[in-house]
């Protein structure tokens, strides 16, 4: 059987007022939550990914260009464009050069 009481309950307008002060508090500490959660992220992690620790210049020989890069704990390797992997300490010296030949 359905109700036939369908008038709407009367609204406390202070209740009102308390539930959007509340909801507005509650936004405006989830957005302070996320920043700081954004900002810490920001300054702990950007130490972790500062990149690897390289000579400033590493000369290659002459002629040679740059076409990939890799590093290892104690060295890192340069592979360049004439088909040649070099091989350097983290001094920047080079250590050995590796001659890349296709197998066909």
């Amino acid at each position: 059987m359905m109700s036939d009481n369908l008038d709407p309950q009367p609204v406390d307008p202070g209740l009102v007022k308390y539930l959007r002060l509340l909801v507005t508090v509650l936004t405006v500490t989830m957005i302070a939550g996320f920043l700081v959660i954004v900002v810490l992220f920001v300054t702990k992690f950007s130490d972790a990914f500062g990149g690897p620790d390289l000579p400033g210049e590493v000369v290659l020989p002459e002629g040679t260009e740059a076409q990939a890069f890799t590093r290892a704990a104690d060295w890192f390797a340069i592979v360049t464009t004439d088909n040649r992997i070099l091989i350097y300490d983290l001094d920047g010296q080079l250590m050995q050069e590796i001659a890349v030949t296709s197998a066909q």
